[in-house]
């Protein structure tokens, strides 16, 4: 079919990624000139209701902005606070924090990767129409899921939006006879997280490839999780290499009380979502971003299913530059994360207190955690006595907007050379390709309204 002229397509809803907004694309005739992901949904303005606050309330404040990453709010909060306040949490309580947020990202990329990214490869329209014909799957991926979240209930209290978080570490820290039990549940864990990188390592899986920086924390010796620095490895064609490219490109940092300086924010006029630019220019943060820059840090038993599912050594640089394989790196974080949790059990002894004094000061305190969707980035300014008068949060999704709105124009001008897309081909195609990044714009249940203009012809 040919279309001619101006044409509107609308997409009601997907409930398949955290959040509400618009996909706006006009092409004129064969080519793609525009591409917004446009974000519609009102501020909600955490920043602002920060200030005024005392210095002990942010990091349970925070953690209300996402229902699916809420220990990634606190504990970047956290971390910023005991900057601006000279401390620094470390041993066992440290430990301790990793192992909440090994939970959050069980539960977290499981449920991308089998309710939300898993469907779209196997030609089903939800988990409960994967369910039908493949229930073992899908159990397998709950059974994950609930592993995760036995962890962060046990270390936060509960499930969802944990209250047991402070800063300096816990209100309360478990003994290690009640940790025992989840190290039993993580074993069975480990081998459900082993065949799910098996499993998706199955799928079919178009050519692609994102020609963006790469950001993500970086410490050596650990793939970085709660903490690490800010590590930069560019895109592509900086080197001249195709956007597909796998290779490795030698990587810059900078420290984290100077990402304001490098990670700007924009307005922007199709959305209430900042967006932001990296040294001037589009980048992505994430699973793809952590495995090219910390991928060598893996445990022995996640690199071993990395290598078998087709990801190619990252210790011999290695990388994933195609956003539908994202899935397999995510299956392998997930099984990464079960690892590592059963590894600090294992070592587990019980801090004398469950937290460190954390006295009030005056100072600005940056912090910076990579939540699974990517480097989250909390900044906070107090004053003597402790009171919040500054706050500043960059969600990952808001500094991810710009490379998938790139990432979008070049697929479908990709499919536009391959001949022409019915509009429910194009929806379709769209759809996938933002999955693929799994954005977390909120924690409502819609999220794309797909607007196409088309001009001229494009036979």
């Amino acid at each position: 079919m040919t279309h001619r002229g101006s044409r509107l397509l609308h997409v009601g809803s997907l409930a398949r990624v955290e959040g509400e907004g618009a996909l706006y694309l006009r092409m004129d005739g064969g080519e793609v000139a525009e591409a917004r992901l446009a974000i519609y949904e009102p501020p909600r303005f955490f920043e602002a209701f920060l200030r005024g606050r005392s210095y002990t309330e942010p990091p349970d404040i925070t953690s209300r902005v996402c229902g699916i990453c809420p220990v990634a709010y606190q504990l970047s909060a956290c971390r910023a606070l005991e900057d601006a306040c000279g401390i620094v949490v470390d041993g066992q309580l440290a430990a301790l924090r990793r192992l909440l947020y090994c939970g959050e990202w069980i539960e977290s990329q499981t449920l991308h990767v089998h309710l939300l990214h898993a469907p779209d490869f196997l030609g089903c329209d939800s988990a409960i129409d994967l369910a039908r014909t493949r229930r073992t799957d899908v159990e397998r991926g709950l059974r994950l899921k609930q592993a995760g979240n036995a962890i962060v209930e046990l270390l936060g209290g509960r499930a969802i939006h944990p209250i047991n978080v402070r800063l300096g570490g816990f209100h309360r820290i478990p003994t290690a006879a009640e940790l025992r039990p989840l190290a039993e549940r993580l074993r069975q864990a480990r081998e459900d997280a082993t065949d799910t990188v098996r499993w998706v390592a199955g799928f079919e899986f178009p050519d692609a490839g994102c020609d963006n920086d790469l950001l993500a924390l970086a410490e050596p010796g650990t793939y970085a999780i709660e903490s690490g620095t800010p590590t930069v490895m560019p895109a592509p064609h900086t080197a001249g290499l195709p956007p597909g490219s796998d290779r490795a490109l030698p990587t810059r940092t900078f420290g984290v009380r100077e990402f304001g300086d490098h990670v700007v924010e924009r307005q922007v006029p199709h959305s209430t979502a900042l967006h932001s630019l990296l040294d001037g220019r589009r980048h992505l943060t994430g699973s793809l971003a952590r495995y090219a820059i910390s991928g060598r840090w893996l445990s022995p038993i996640a690199l071993q299913a990395a290598q078998a599912a087709g990801l190619g050594d990252p210790r011999q640089g290695t990388v994933c530059r195609n956003p539908f394989r994202s899935i397999i790196v995510r299956a392998v974080e997930v099984l990464y994360a079960v690892d590592e949790a059963l590894r600090i059990i294992e070592a587990y002894e019980p801090a004398p207190r469950p937290h460190v004094d954390v006295p009030a000061r005056a100072g600005t305190g940056h912090g910076a955690t990579e939540a699974p969707r990517g480097l989250l980035y909390h900044r906070y300014a107090l004053d003597p006595d402790g009171t919040v008068t500054d706050a500043g949060l960059v969600p990952p999704t808001a500094q991810n907007q710009g490379a998938i709105e790139e990432d979008l124009r070049r697929i479908v001008q990709e499919r536009l050379r391959d001949g022409d897309p019915t509009d429910s081909e194009l929806t379709a195609l769209c759809e996938r390709a933002i999955r693929n990044h799994d954005p977390c714009i909120s924690c409502s249940a819609h999220f794309l309204d797909l607007t196409v203009e088309r001009t001229g012809n494009s036979s």
